[in-house]
């Protein structure tokens, strides 16, 4: 920092300045007899592994978590190195600091001269993708993520969030609705003047840091919200909740679990709003997906269309067993408000301005029940970066059957719906958090070769 600084402030130099990321080496000669029923923590065969890492101080209870079981699963040490990668200007600045366009004007030469730039050739998604050659020869893969890629992603959460990514929690609520962020609000700063709660503090945009008892102790409020504002419920080791409004569309919602991934969260649920399908649903029941139509086109060359994305039993029991503690309804009662079935994701808001006879006719193959624009882009990528996810969505209208909210109903309806609704979500990962991270982390979302790294 001291030599860009001096570089920034005209000092002349001729001397190029660099850093490399670290490297945690680890190297196996025998096919080890793991315990099968652990999804992660061990090397697929004999060979020699690497990855680069960054942010230790973020990932810290991470990285000890996946280093002690390869340790014990495989009885070999890990080494820990300097890299051959170089950690370019912008991701070795201190968070808070920003150079404006105009530092290169203060030199003669351009900044890149003197440090390292972003490579994009080293934050790609073909180790997470399983795009890599099974024929490469040298070092294979720890990680799914390399570091430059993490802090990649980093940057672009705290841009898109206005929120530190320090600040986000392993439980991930996603909305498209402001709504939602509203009663989570309302519902954090309830938690933190009840004496009982395990929350400790609520971040919102800007960094706004409320503590117990509603104290506010840092952070400025933004101008203006950011495109994915996210708001955190802590608790310690980052066990609490994380809630962002992702806006509206798969492209958005790509870009924020793109992002979201490196993280590696516990758990991604989506609770929004979405078109009702069939004659028997009523505005305000519940969608509980257990499969996914994917029109939303954002993934293909990520995700081929036709990769199942299969639901989560675990997360499939905490959504239902939500619904029931939360509604007071149980067994062949609560078919009178939830189903449960296939959740189509389209990418044209307008569907229903167009032909209805091509959409209708595969929606119904399909056998859907319910439309949006987001829960199927999130799954996949839940799917894709081996993250459990889920989806519960609420029935806002039936535009197959001519009912539409009109402004008095919209009022009523979110007023009444959207509360309960977040509290099943709510209660939906605090159950998961009970679970043991080997049980929620399955087998389902591993391929043949995987890394060692969860």
């Amino acid at each position: 920092m001291e030599r860009f600084s001096a570089v920034i402030d005209g000092a002349s130099s001729e001397k190029r300045f660099r850093a490399f990321y670290p490297e945690i080496r680890f190297s196996t000669s025998s096919f080890a007899n793991i315990d099968s029923r652990l999804a992660y923590g061990h090397v697929p065969a004999p060979g020699e592994y690497r990855t680069t890492i960054t942010r230790p101080d973020l990932f810290d209870s991470y990285l000890k978590r996946q280093l002690t079981l390869l340790i014990a699963n495989h009885g070999v040490p890990v080494t820990i190195g300097i890299s051959e990668v170089p950690i370019p200007i912008h991701f070795g600045l201190p968070e808070g600091i920003h150079v404006t366009g105009q530092a290169d004007s203060l030199q003669e030469r351009p900044l890149r001269d003197f440090f390292d730039a972003p490579d994009l050739n080293l934050m790609d998604d073909r180790i997470v993708n399983g795009d890599l050659d099974d024929d490469i020869e040298g070092p294979q893969p720890l990680a799914p993520f390399t570091a430059p890629r993490v802090d990649y992603s980093l940057h672009r959460l705290a841009h898109y969030t206005a929120t530190n990514p320090a600040h986000f929690q392993n439980y991930v609520l996603f909305t498209n609705y402001q709504f939602y962020i509203d009663e989570f609000v309302n519902f954090a700063r309830k938690q933190l003047d009840d004496p009982s709660s395990d929350y400790t503090l609520l971040v919102e945009p800007g960094n706004v840091v409320t503590l117990e008892g509603g104290e506010q102790v840092e952070g400025h409020p933004p101008a203006r919200l950011p495109q994915m504002p996210a708001y955190h419920l802590k608790m310690p080791n980052h066990q609490g909740i994380t809630m962002v409004n992702i806006g509206v569309g798969p492209s958005n919602a790509k870009t924020i679990t793109d992002h979201v991934a490196v993280l590696r969260s516990h758990t991604w649920l989506m609770l929004g709003h979405c078109a009702g399908l069939r004659n028997t649903q009523s505005l305000g029941d519940y969608v509980l997906a257990h499969a996914y139509v994917r029109e939303d086109n954002v993934l293909n060359e990520d995700l081929p269309v036709w990769v199942p994305i299969p639901a989560l039993a675990e997360v499939q029991i905490a959504l239902e067993d939500a619904v029931e503690k939360v509604t007071g309804l149980s067994g062949y009662e609560l078919k009178r408000i939830m189903r449960t079935g296939t959740v189509a994701t389209i990418d044209n808001r307008n569907w229903e301005l167009r032909d209805q006879r091509g959409p209708v006719r595969r929606l119904s193959q399909s056998r859907a029940i319910g439309l949006d624009m987001e829960s199927a882009t999130i799954a996949a990528n839940g799917f894709r970066f081996r993250i459990p996810y889920g989806t519960l969505l609420c029935v806002s209208d039936k535009p197959l059957h001519g009912e539409l909210k009109l402004p008095c109903m919209a009022s009523e309806f979110y007023s009444r719906q959207v509360s309960q609704h977040l509290i099943i979500g709510i209660r939906a990962m605090e159950r998961l958090r009970e679970m043991p991270e080997e049980r929620l982390h399955s087998r389902k979302l591993r391929s043949f070769k995987e890394t060692a790294f969860q």
